[in-house]
């Protein structure tokens, strides 16, 4: 059986080209950034957009394809799993 306890899906526009590094053994790695919206009304009835914004990696063969067909203000569906990281 698949393992879904950590698996989530976006769809967004990007919000900038795939930035690409390549390490010593030739494995890629690509960022993007990402944002998605959401809209509700609040207790006034006023129509309310709210915009996150998300950083994603990319790695190996799928890093390859993102450098090569994304870029910025394209609409994706992102699949993966969660890992939040906090820097201070």
């Amino acid at each position: 059986m698949n393992n879904i306890s950590n698996r989530v899906q976006l769809i967004g526009h990007l919000g900038m080209d795939p930035e690409v590094k390549t390490f010593d053994n030739n494995r890629k790695m690509a960022k993007i950034s990402m944002a998605t919206k959401d809209s509700y009304k609040d207790a006034q009835g006023n129509k309310v957009e709210q915009t996150e914004r998300h950083k994603i990696v990319i790695w190996c063969k799928q890093a390859e394809l993102a450098e090569s067909m994304l870029s910025k203000g394209m609409e994706v569906l992102v699949e993966g799993k969660l890992i939040n990281r906090y820097f201070f």
